[in-house]
């Protein structure tokens, strides 16, 4: 079974990955509805799609990884006696 810090860090990378995918699938219907009416407007090249997906993903770890370890700490009955 999963501990709680790591199912934590799974969500949030699922969370940004489908994010991160949402987030590509608009830009380029965007980006192609741009380019209908501003002719000088194309899309980027792959590289800083892929690096700014990377970094958003690095970040969601991170933003996951922060909370999980500080409830991994936390004694579990003394939080439960606590609420």
């Amino acid at each position: 079974m999963m501990s709680t810090g790591a199912r934590k860090i799974v969500i949030g990378l699922v969370m940004a990955g489908a994010g991160v995918i949402a987030g590509a699938a608009i830009g380029f219907i965007l980006a192609r509805l741009a380019g209908k009416f501003f002719a000088e407007a194309r899309m980027p090249g792959a590289l800083p799609v892929v690096v700014s997906a990377l970094v958003l993903m690095a970040v969601a770890v991170v933003a996951s990884v922060l909370p999980a370890t500080r409830a991994a700490r936390v004694d579990v009955m003394q939080a439960l006696r606590s609420e």
